[in-house]
């Protein structure tokens, strides 16, 4: 199995085959447009446009699991990216990253790369924002909105990272596989 054997659906729900991406350095995350992390998508939008002339880009699935912060149809959060934060990086129809409707995608993305420990700024009050709410999460379960992915050019998941780390550390980490 290989991330290449995944097929998702586009905003207008068209199958689109992970093979596409095959020899790209792909960064997988899961977002939100009304998320305290939202603002996220400024940084990600620069290290895309940084990158994507060196076979890099970005595969967006919004996520409405994490406290309903990506209402509306995959459609209106595509636009929504592209008017306030000028994403052109793919994005994805909504999909689930947990539970019984999870993805496959996801449930292999977390098989590859399972959940270490939530760090960076703002690491604690996501803690404690998780415990207060108590989700019962598996352990290797998606925290919160943008949890990261990095896969390199064979189609490996070489990394994840977590909501609160820095975009600086995740920008590093696709600059050595470019």
């Amino acid at each position: 199995m290989s991330i290449y054997d995944f097929n998702v659906k586009d905003t207008e729900g068209n199958d689109v085959s992970l093979s596409e991406y095959e020899g790209k350095v792909l960064l997988i995350v899961n977002s939100a447009t009304k998320c305290g992390f939202t603002p996220q998508y400024n940084e990600l939008t620069e290290i895309y446009n940084k990158y994507k002339d060196q076979g890099f880009t970005i595969l967006d699935f919004p996520c409405n699991q994490f406290g309903n912060q990506a209402p509306g149809t995959g459609e209106e959060i595509k636009e929504a990216c592209r008017l306030n934060f000028l994403v052109e990086y793919p994005i994805f129809e909504k999909i689930d990253v947990n539970g019984e409707n999870e993805d496959p995608l996801y449930t292999y993305l977390k098989q590859e790369q399972p959940f270490t420990e939530i760090t960076g700024k703002g690491a604690t009050k996501l803690k404690l924002a998780l415990k207060v709410m108590n989700r019962n999460a598996k352990k290797d379960d998606i925290k919160w909105n943008f949890t990261k992915f990095l896969v390199d050019r064979e189609g490996n998941v070489v990394r994840r990272f977590e909501p609160t780390e820095d975009l600086k550390d995740v920008e590093q980490a696709v600059m050595e596989l470019l």
